[in-house]
């Protein structure tokens, strides 16, 4: 797992944050979508319960450090993205993450009932998520970064054109 800035001297942009190790292979495809729009990004374990004191810090410090989202993946109890928001102003994208038999269900709710003032953008539950959570932050900063912007224009025409090339998609398809 990746623990600090994609490219060596760049200041991460994109926080990516989970409530322990194991969280990680559900947080992988935020990471690899940031990496692939060459956005820097921080991974970290970051968990509410064993480490609130490095939560709080990691919160307080995250806007002056230069980051301008946090993707927070967490399960079970999923205070994770609720205690990020509640101690920085900087954008909480909230993750659900797989981890009880309630198959991610009790952190999607944990995480998308947060009281008023105190917004976190929750995401589907497990990988997809995951992955729209980094193409959100990316359209965040694409606000005010033409390249960035243009870039995300370009991989919607590439998933576009790789769903329409599949073979039930293909001209002459049959479809029962």
């Amino acid at each position: 797992m990746p623990d600090s800035a994609l490219t060596a001297g760049s200041t991460p942009l994109v926080g990516v944050v989970m409530g322990s190790a194991s969280d990680y292979d559900t947080l992988a495809p935020a990471c690899e979508v940031l990496a692939e729009l060459g956005i820097p990004y921080e991974a970290r374990v970051v968990s509410a319960h064993r480490t609130p004191d490095w939560l709080f810090e990691y919160a307080e410090q995250a806007h002056a450090r230069g980051l301008r989202a946090i993707i927070a993946g967490a399960g079970g109890a999923a205070h994770l993205p609720g205690m990020l928001a509640s101690k920085t102003l900087v954008p909480v994208l909230g993750v659900p993450v797989v981890a009880t038999p309630l198959n991610g269900l009790d952190a999607l709710l944990s995480i998308v009932q947060m009281p008023g003032g105190i917004p976190v953008a929750t995401f589907a539950i497990g990988k997809p998520g995951a992955t729209n959570a980094a193409l959100y932050a990316a359209q965040l900063l694409a606000a005010g970064d033409a390249a960035l912007h243009d870039a995300l224009l370009n991989r919607r025409r590439v998933k576009a054109a790789e769903a329409l090339a599949r073979p039930l998609n293909a001209p002459n398809a049959i479809i029962p």
